[in-house]
This record gives structure tokens, sequence and C-alpha cells, in this order.
């Protein structure tokens, strides 16, 4: 697309970015699409996936209880006091039960897996990269995809959604807690509340977007990690702090967006 300036074409958008643009978000596709073949790839896998489980999802078990007690401290005690002035305090459960399981549980896992888990999947490819250590598994004949990603990747459709569970459950404690115990409401109807407004889509849909950032955060950092080499103008330890830091800003804009995409298509 063009226009006219003294008979000039001018380009509207700058092509050279938009061939980049264009470029990585091809390349990740395939990249996602490799990682997933892979999974299936043999019985060999499946030792691989526990110890990423265990990595990914029971070691960030600590870090997520955390953030969602208060989490749902704060939105329990934020909705009290914005209810309360129209006299409506007794729809705090549904308020908090709603924003979590809609929004905050599934968003906020995976900003903190992509902190922890994730520019830490990033760091020990990139490494393993400018060590030489996946050309010497091509070497002997070892898929490095299959091998380093793909486990990997099995791993985050497994540990996103039972942390986003898992956060849902420790957040609507914490809402309990600010709101009944600290502030006064009402418990029987906070928790009539809880299980009266949540309906099984609005449960499905946060599974679904849990599943879809684990999909891509797990992609956007391995996908950097591999290819740290290629990072023009950083080479060795520099490239991997830079393709670290790229990966979670990258992942961290990208559920933000998909979580908008998403919102709007599944409510």
């Amino acid at each position: 697309m063009t226009e006219k300036t003294r008979g000039t074409a001018v380009p509207l958008f700058p092509c050279g970015i938009c061939r980049e643009v264009v470029d990585e978000i091809g390349s990740l596709t395939l990249f996602l699409l490799d990682s997933v073949r892979l999974i299936f790839a043999g019985l060999g896998q499946f030792p691989k996936i526990v110890r990423q489980i265990y990595f990914i999802g029971v070691q960030s078990v600590s870090v997520i209880a955390l953030i969602g007690l208060f989490t749902g401290m704060v939105m329990g005690m934020q909705l009290y006091y914005a209810l309360s002035v129209f006299g409506a305090d007794g729809f705090l459960g549904t308020g908090v039960a709603l924003s979590m399981v809609r929004e905050l549980a599934p968003v906020l896992t995976a900003i903190m897996l992509t902190g922890r888990a994730g520019s830490a999947m990033t760091a020990e490819i990139g490494v393993m990269r400018i060590s030489e250590q996946i050309d010497a598994l091509t070497i002997m004949d070892v898929n490095p995809m299959r091998y380093l990603v793909a486990p990997k990747m099995a791993a985050c459709l497994i540990s996103f959604p039972l942390l986003t569970a898992f956060f849902n459950l420790i957040a609507l404690w914490g809402g309990w807690l600010t709101g009944v115990k600290l502030l006064g409401a009402n418990a029987g109807v906070y928790w009539s509340r809880v299980s009266s407004s949540l309906d099984w889509a609005d449960i499905e849909g946060g599974f679904i977007k849990a599943i879809v950032f684990g999909v891509l955060v797990c992609t956007i950092c391995c996908f950097e990690g591999y290819y740290t080499h290629l990072r023009s103008g950083h080479a060795g330890p520099e490239g991997v702090s830079q393709s670290t830091t790229s990966a979670v800003v990258k992942s961290c804009v990208v559920i933000l967006a998909a979580d908008y995409v998403l919102t709007s298509l599944l409510w």
C-alpha cells in the first residue's frame, strides 16, 4: 500500500520490519508444530516430561500460592469497599470468582511461570547452543528438538492449567479471608455467590487460556534460546542474556494480547 507524494510512491508501512515480523511468526509456527509432533516420538519421552513437570509445575507451586493468596486478598478488599458503597457487598463472592477464573488466574499464572520457568528454559537452551552442546547432539544423531524442546512443551501443556486451577482456589480463599474475616462480610453468602455465579463456560474458558498461554510461553522461550547464536551483534553469554530478556518480554506481551483475543472469542 502506497501514497503518492509529489509523483513518488512512498510506502505506508516499513516493508523491512513487516517482512521480519512475518518471518519470525512463520519460524515460531514451524518451531511449535515440530515440538508438538515430537512429544509423541516414543516412550523415552515420558521420563523427560516428568522431570520437566517437576521443574515447571511442582517447583512453581509455592510462588503461585503466594501470588494467588495476595491477589485474592487485594481483590476481596477492593471489591468489598466498592460494592459496599452501593449496598451490594453480598456480591463480593461473584466479583472475586469471575475476575479470578476468567482473567486474573490464567494471566498472572502465565506471567509468573514466564519469569520463573520460561527464563530458565531460554537460558538453559541458550547456554547449550553457545557451548555447542546442541551441535554435539546433532552429530550423535539425537534430535535436539525432541530431546530439549518437546518435553518442555508437554510439561507446559500439563502444568499451566493445573497451576491456574490451584491459583483460583488460593485466590478465592484469599478473597474470603479479607472480605469475611477482616471486613465482616457474610461467609455463607460469599461461598454461595461463588458457586452460583460460576458456570462451566467460565471455568472452561480459563483452562483454554491457560493451555494457549502455556503453548505460547514455551514456544517463545525455547525458540529464543535455540536460536540465540543467530542474534546479531551479540555472542556468547551476552547473547544468552539478551535472548532471555527478549523471551520474557515477548512472552508477557503475547500473553496480554492473546488474553484480549481469547476473551473476545470466549465471552
